[in-house]
């Protein structure tokens, strides 16, 4: 059964808990939390002690910029605070903000993001069974603890982690390692089939696991509105996005799939200058289409579902739900997605 999930609109804490609280009511499966100006972990201590059934993760922390020791440490205690329900969901940004904003090494990213999260892994299974620490890999050790840096057993210790990624390398790492992959906004269902799902399953396969094993979850663009006005101003979002995206070398693979490549270096200098508005009017029509579904509000839970029934384990709206928005609205949404 495809799970509906949403996202967290902001980081005031004074509003999360009840963001969460309402998130839970509506009926959404999940709520994840995303890093850009605020740190990812510390919301979801506030979601998790705000509700009982709401899964909570990160899509995405960024994992390079900490140490695999002190993102197992803060991943197991919202294990503990949320009594199970967290997913890490790691990603490895790009060379520049890795190494010119976080001042950390970014050399072979999929193969250190690989190391990254067996280290992780290796460190639960030592707060778990308090086994002697002797992870050796190629970027990364846990050799030394001792009973007062261990936080102990959990009740419930099998965190799910997610891999983000776009291309293919990064892709057989999510099927080698991880319990989940974070499909990028700017994706298509072909793209899914053909290029991720492989790719996923030829990371399982070297590690003797299925493509089964690894959940999908993807955040979803969509054009929508009540009036005509509303929807050109989603579409016109939606370019906006699309086209920020393709301005970066780390996305084309989704645009030469969709024979778009072409534009992906005109997308590049136009954002060097600035002009955004132009690089909005470059994304063909063909390629909005692929990338985001287009309904009235009244038919876009059931478009959702519809698009992605089978392809995905996970999904949710690239938006977040805002604090005017009608609950009967997400209401309705919710129960067409799921019906």
């Amino acid at each position: 059964m495809i799970r509906l999930d949403t996202q967290l609109r902001d980081f005031d804490a004074k509003e999360v808990m009840a963001q969460a609280q309402r998130f839970e009511s509506l009926g959404f499966d999940g709520v994840w939390t995303f890093e850009a100006a605020h740190d990812p972990f510390l919301p979801l201590v506030l979601a998790a002690s705000a509700t009982e059934r709401l899964e909570i993760g990160t899509n995405i922390t960024v994992a390079f910029a900490r140490s695999p020791f002190a993102v197992a440490q803060t991943a197991w205690d919202l294990q503990k605070a949320s009594n199970g329900r967290f997913h890490l969901g790691l990603g490895t940004q790009v060379r520049a903000h890795v190494e010119r904003r976080f001042s950390m090494p970014f050399e072979r990213p999929a193969a250190r993001i690989t190391d990254y999260i067996r280290c992780v892994r290796a460190i639960w299974d030592t707060f778990q069974t308090d086994a002697r620490p002797n992870y050796q890999g190629e970027f990364y050790q846990f050799r030394l603890i001792n009973p007062f840096f261990n936080p102990g057993p959990l009740s419930n210790p099998h965190i799910p982690i997610y891999l983000a990624g776009v291309n293919e390398r990064m892709c057989r790492a999510a099927g080698e390692v991880a319990d989940g992959f974070h499909v990028h906004p700017v994706h298509s269902v072909g793209y899914l089939r053909d290029v991720v799902k492989p790719a996923i399953a030829a990371g399982a396969a070297s590690a003797g696991r299925s493509v089964s094993d690894v959940a999908l979850y993807a955040p979803v663009f969509a054009v929508t509105g009540e009036t005509e006005a509303q929807r050109t101003e989603s579409e016109e979002e939606v370019r906006r996005q699309i086209s920020f995206y393709g301005s970066t070398p780390n996305y084309r693979a989704v645009l030469e799939y969709h024979d778009c490549g072409h534009i992906a270096k005109e997308l590049s200098a136009l954002v060097r200058q600035g002009e955004f508005e132009a690089m909005a009017r470059l994304v063909p029509d063909s390629l909005m289409d692929a990338i985001a579904i287009s309904a009235a509000p009244a038919n876009l839970g059931k478009a959702l579902r519809q698009r992605y029934d089978g392809v995905l384990d996970r999904v949710s709206l690239y938006f977040p739900i805002q604090a005017g928005d009608a609950d009967t609205s997400w209401q309705r949404f919710v129960r067409d997605f799921k019906a």
